[in-house]
């Protein structure tokens, strides 16, 4: 029954810290992903753009 607690205890855990560091929704590691995806999206269309010029 311990061993039992513990692995729920410990589950929690886990699925809290990955809402708190992955997912959280502007300072998460998904968000900072996005947003260098973005940046780089960006950058790519502007250097498309000085090219056609």
């Amino acid at each position: 029954m311990r061993n039992i607690l513990i692995t729920v205890m410990m589950i929690v855990v886990v699925v809290l810290l990955f809402n708190s560091v992955i997912a959280a929704d502007s300072t998460g590691t998904q968000a900072r992903i996005k947003e260098q995806g973005s940046n780089a999206n960006t950058r790519i269309g502007e250097l498309l753009e000085d090219d056609d010029k």
